[in-house]
């Protein structure tokens, strides 16, 4: 920026206006404005990119937790301080009875019940005496609850004796303060909420079968001991003392006599100096108070915003009962009133499946009053029951949806409210919307709980079956329950925040109330002694509220206030506000507290039943799959519980037993059947071309199970269930299993694969097996151990180096050509070339020994020495070629030596034999032939086979390690394998022609010099033969069909090559006498046509055509023989007899010899 300067002459002119500054602090304020924007927007970026930053917690992997419980290491005492002394200890004696209270119960809910309810869970098939032992390690847990409920009997005595102390109608006794407008309500909750902790321990015990079953086999097993002592090492001393504790142990808790002997306690001690029984102002305080809870109970009942009015409902019921039998009086209009409630609320659930009905507890309880109603009013309120039943279960599903609305859109508030900043003009309101939210989440939890617990509950307890609608009802509320758990879980850092502030806004509002009744108070003049308690219970009131919200601190201003509320020290408007916002100091103080204790699920252990409906309707509406989070966190809420099991020896081995079942449940219902559908799916999917089934999805529906595997992995006891990982699996060990037991499916596996990652992302393994094609055909191993086998069923085709299978079952045939052979040898290395030549060796020796045989035989021998002579002696006169019809003549003449069943002659049979020698030879060269496609085909990557160049050397001249050396040395060794084997591989026929060709031409073997002359009859039936089968192609039954077996050119090349025979045959001209021979039908046939042709004989002319026809097609077949019978001479070298090719191997020889003798003389000269 140019700064201008400024002339001296005009200096004097300048002045400050202000507006130079005004001006910077505007653009400042710009800048720092964007800053902010900016920094939200960059903030807003970095939470959308990255799902770790912010303050959102994923209830499934918690390492640490917020504990948002206020806390103070300061005693009842230190709190309770006035100059009031007398009052500080009326507080103190109460305050410490609640907080005494309130350990009780807490101890009874988290030990005692749990540790009742779950005995004899676990292992279903106990083994004989199991159930003793358990009893017999349950005992001492029934010793602690027996000290814990005499215990609550001394606290209930305490606190009535304390209460009758303070209302005392003797009228010589001192009184401690006035108290004719003070009534400590807070107290007679207490007092009820301890008789309720006794009565759900009846309730218990009285619903439990099974620990009274084990408890009377316990017993029975003691009578057994009592007899024989002796055998159990047990001293009879010892038994008569534990026999009295289990007396004492079964009447004091399991006769169901909790609370009625509870509350039937001698009251009146002389000893203490307190009359209760009779202390008339006591007995009205009492009722008093009873109905005062009863009125703010009976109003919030089944309403909205209900949040503990049914437990407190039990308390007061619990206090009428406590009163009755103190005072012996009835209040009947009251009764009546405590029994109408059962029509709005038919049954109480005290814990997990205890249900508690108020109409029997209070007829059977109560019996005088009872007997004072109407009977048919008290019928009437049975029936009451089942018709709310009946209507619940017609309501369920429109209760669920409609709760569903209201919970998602009390999560978006949530959101919304927690992801705001604070406004720092608009605080006050901001917290107090806040407060409001997060005290309808709990009224939301509390009455979703009440539903599902309460139906759950009566439909067991009334033992009445609940539909499927319904079930599926409950448990989408149990999804919303936890639903509302994991927003403040998941908000917890921001709800944390908010609850420290808005307790301290709750506490300032109730402050500045007791302010004004303070001021109020101290502004009348007038003294007295009630007066200085009011003063001195709003100074501990205020006292209080000045810190921590603490349950001491909050127990201490209700106790405050219960004395400082008389002398209308507050006005009507005042009071309620107060006592709203006292309220919701308890409900924010005790936050996580209170959601934890709505939200838990433990009760679902006993109704697990309903886990495969659930999974069931999961699986057909696999769209918000998702949900299946909330299910599994609500059945991991029975954990912490099962921990106070006590009748195994370990809890362990019980929640064993439960992840267990669930898990079976889950694969059962829900894991197994994903895999199978989807495997279904896939398999249908790539088949669709067989079009198995109508897959049309506008028909059959259709299913998108992707969803499932979008889901994060299900947290449930100490592992994670992983959908898409679990149905990975499954399908990866089928395919690999199905592909191992047929390998020629790995194409169809391998586009399911693919497909299965297109469709439902599923990353899958390869399975790695050895890649065999649908081409690869039979085996080279296979064919090498059954060669027998494989040359009698197999067909050789010797132009294109195919074998064609004979005859199958199947509608194809199978065929095996170079590449597969090649495929086979690159599978299993080049070694096994050689060990399949050393089969066939080994086959062709049993060969040979079944055609020496033949050519043995008499009849065989003398026919073909005859042949011969007659040959030697006619030739001259047959233009040297062995004539047509004597080769007919003796392949007829062998059939009348007999016939085989299926028809067949020695000479077909000899035939055949020749044909599978010849095919074991074409199988040869075929090996040959795979061996060098392989190594061309690995070779390949070599620039130039002539030069190639010297890889060791190369290392060496660089100086590289020793092992690098090594490696160039295989490499080298590798190349020059490679090398020599594709460029000329092994003689193998010339191996096979030298190993037998002495043996044939020795002179043991001279009946086999013979074999020149059985040729061309041999060659009549093969044509004969190949003529028949080649017809057969065109009938519909083709047994027996084929169109080439190259074989038997083969073997008689060979065989004429061991003998040194090509002379011999060559010397009969035995193909040009067949043309010879043919040709001169041909032209007689032509001639007659031509005759017939001028005749006009029709039927005549059909016949010569079909001669002639016929006529072609034996000549033909005669060429294709000779053809292919020139092809494979040529591989033994037909042209060279065996003395000439002894001679030019001596004539190699001695040119070697030469060369090398003259190497050391050129080198010298």
């Amino acid at each position: 920026m140019a700064v201008e300067t400024i002339a001296p002459d005009w200096e004097f002119d300048r002045f400050d206006d202000g507006s130079q500054k005004i001006h910077t602090e505007v653009q400042l304020k710009n800048y720092s404005r964007f800053l902010e924007e900016y920094t939200t927007q960059l903030k807003g970026i970095e939470e959308a990119l990255d799902d770790s930053i912010g303050d959102v917690w994923d209830f499934t992997l918690d390492p640490i937790a917020l504990k948002l419980i206020p806390y103070e290491q300061s005693s009842l005492l230190e709190l309770i301080k006035t100059d009031n002394k007398v009052l500080n200890k009326v507080i103190t004696v109460y305050a410490a009875l609640c907080s005494e209270v309130k350990k009780l119960k807490n101890e009874a809910e988290t030990k005692f019940y749990n540790g009742l309810l779950y005995y004899g869970e676990g292992e279903a098939g106990v083994v004989e005496g199991e159930s003793q032992i358990q009893m017999g390690r349950f005992i001492s847990f029934l010793q602690e609850l027996s000290c814990f409920v005499s215990r609550c009997y001394e606290v209930v005595v305490n606190i009535v004796h304390q209460l009758a102390a303070l209302y005392n109608s003797n009228k010589t006794a001192t009184k401690i303060i006035e108290s004719s407008g003070v009534h400590f309500q807070t107290v007679y909750e207490h007092l009820g909420e301890l008789l309720v902790v006794l009565l759900t321990l009846d309730q218990i015990l009285e619903n439990h079968g099974i620990l009274k079953d084990h408890w009377k086999m316990y017993k029975r097993l003691l009578k057994s001991v009592h007899h024989n002592p002796g055998k159990f090492s047990i001293p009879e001393e010892k038994l008569k003392p534990f026999e009295k504790l289990l007396l004492k142990l079964e009447g004091q808790l399991l006769d169901g006599m909790i609370l009625q002997a509870c509350v039937e306690q001698r009251f009146d001690d002389p000893g203490e100096g307190v009359a209760v029984a009779k202390n008339s102002i006591f007995a009205e305080e009492f009722a008093f108070n009873i109905r005062t809870i009863f009125t703010s109970v009976e109003s919030k009942i089944g309403e909205p915003s209900e949040i503990d009015q049914r437990d407190r409902y039990v308390g007061v019921c619990c206090l009428f009962v406590l009163h009755f039998h103190i005072f012996r009086s009835v209040d009947k209009k009251f009764y009546k009133a405590l029994l109408d409630v059962c029509k709005k609320v038919s049954a109480v659930t005290l814990t997990s499946n205890i249900i508690w009905f108020p109409d029997t507890f209070l007829i059977t309880k109560v019996p005088a009053a009872a007997k004072l109603m109407d009977k048919k009013s008290l019928q009437a309120i049975k029936a009451q029951r089942d018709t709310l039943l009946q209507q619940r279960a017609q309501t369920l599903t429109k209760d669920m949806q409609s709760y569903y609305v209201f919970v998602t859109s009390w999560m978006m508030k949530m959101e919304s409210i927690l992801s705001k900043e604070h406004n720092s003009d608009k605080l006050a309101d901001d917290l107090n919307s806040r407060c409001n939210v997060f005290v309808q989440g709990i009224l939301y939890a509390y009455t979703l709980c009440t539903i599902i617990k309460t139906t759950m509950n009566m439909y067991m307890s009334m033992q009445r079956p609940m539909t499927k609608t319904s079930v599926k009802a409950l448990c989408r509320m149990v999804e919303l329950l936890k639903a509302v758990e994991h927003t403040f879980h998941r908000r917890s850092m921001v709800v944390a925040d908010s609850v420290s502030h808005i307790t301290q806004q709750l506490q300032s509002q109730a402050l500045n109330a007791i302010g004004t009744a303070k001021k109020r108070v101290i502004s009348e003049k007038k003294y007295s002694e009630q007066r200085l308690d009011v003063l001195s219970s709003l100074v501990l009131a205020e006292n209080a509220l000045n810190g921590p919200s603490t349950k001491e601190r909050r127990l201490v201003v209700s106790l405050a206030l219960c004395v400082g509320t008389q002398l209308k020290t507050f006005k009507d408007e005042e009071l309620l506000p107060l006592q709203l916002v006292l309220k919701k100091l308890d409900l924010i103080s005790e936050l996580s507290e209170r959601v934890k204790i709505q939200c838990d699920c433990s009760f679902l252990y006993w109704h697990r039943t309903v886990f495969p409906i659930y999974l069931n309707d999961v699986y057909d509406n696999a769209v918000d799959a998702a949900r299946i989070h909330y299910m599994f966190s609500a059945l991991r809420d029975s954990v912490p519980s099962m921990m106070h099991a006590k009748h195994m020896e370990s809890c362990d081995q019980l929640l064993e037993s439960y992840d267990r079942e669930i898990m079976e449940v889950l694969n059962e219902h829900l894991l197994d059947k994903l895999c199978k559908e989807i495997e279904k799916d896939l398999r249908l999917s790539v088949h669709t071309h067989l079009k198995l089934d109508d897959r049309n999805p506008f028909k059959v529906g259709m299913k998108d199970l992707a969803h499932f595997f979008y889901l994060k992995p299900i947290r449930f006891f100490n592992r994670f269930i992983n959908i898409k990982a679990y149905v990975t699996h499954y399908l990866d060990k089928t395919f690999y299993n199905l592909t191992t037991v047929a390998l020629h499916d790995w194409a169809t596996y391998s586009e399911m694969r693919n497909l299965a990652s297109q469709r439902y992302g599923l990353v899958m393994t390869e399975a790695h097996l050895p890649s065999q094609t649908l081409e690869q055909g039979l085996d080279v191993l296979e064919i090498m151990r059954n060669i027998h086998v494989f040359v009698s069923r197999y067909l050789y085709n010797l132009n294109n180096q195919i074998f064609i299978e004979k005859a199958s079952n199947n509608k194809h045939l199978n065929t095996i050509n170079i590449r597969h052979i090649a495929n086979s040898i690159r599978t299993h290395g080049t070694g096994i070339m050689n060990t399949t030549v050393n089969f066939t060796y080994q086959f062709l020796r049993k060969k040979f020994y079944i055609f020496s045989q033949f050519m043995y035989d008499e009849h065989i021998k003398s026919r073909l020495i005859k042949d011969i002579r007659f040959f030697r002696e006619t030739k001259d006169q047959s233009d040297q070629k062995y004539p047509f019809d004597r080769a007919e003549k003796f392949n007829r003449g062998i059939r009348k030596l007999g016939i085989t069943p299926d028809g067949q002659s020695y000479l077909d049979q000899f035939r055949q034999l020749i044909s599978q020698i010849g095919n074991a030879m074409g199988y040869v060269r075929m090996i040959r032939s795979g061996g060098l496609h392989c190594c061309s085909s690995a070779i390949r990557f070599v620039p130039d086979l002539d030069d190639i160049v010297n890889f060791e050397e190369m290392v060496k001249e660089e100086e590289l390690s020793e092992e690098t050396r090594r490696a160039a040395g295989v490499l080298d060794a590798v190349l020059g394998d490679l090398t020599s084997n594709s460029a000329e591989g092994t003689e193998y026929f010339k191996m096979l022609v030298a190993v037998f060709a002495p043996e044939f031409r020795s002179v043991k073997n001279m009946h086999l010099r013979n074999f020149y002359m059985i040729v061309p009859p041999l060659t009549v039936n093969f044509v004969e033969h190949s003529i028949s089968c080649k017809e057969k192609l065109n009938k519909k039954n083709k047994s027996g069909a084929a169109f080439t077996d190259d074989g038997f050119a083969m073997g008689v090349a060979y065989i004429l090559k061991l003998l040194d025979q090509y002379l011999e045959f060559d010397s009969l001209h035995w193909f040009q006498a067949v043309r010879d021979k043919y040709k001169k039908e041909l032209n007689t046939v032509l001639k007659e046509q031509n005759v017939q042709a001028i005749s006009q004989d029709e039927k005549l002319m059909q016949t010569m055509n079909l001669t002639q026809k016929r006529l072609d097609l034996y000549l033909q077949e005669f060429e294709l023989l000779y053809f292919s019978l020139s092809s494979a001479r040529i591989f033994f070298r037909a042209d060279k007899t065996a003395a000439e090719e002894t001679q030019e191997k001596k004539d190699k020889e001695e040119a070697a010899s030469r060369s090398d003798s003259s190497t050391p003389a050129d080198s010298a000269s």
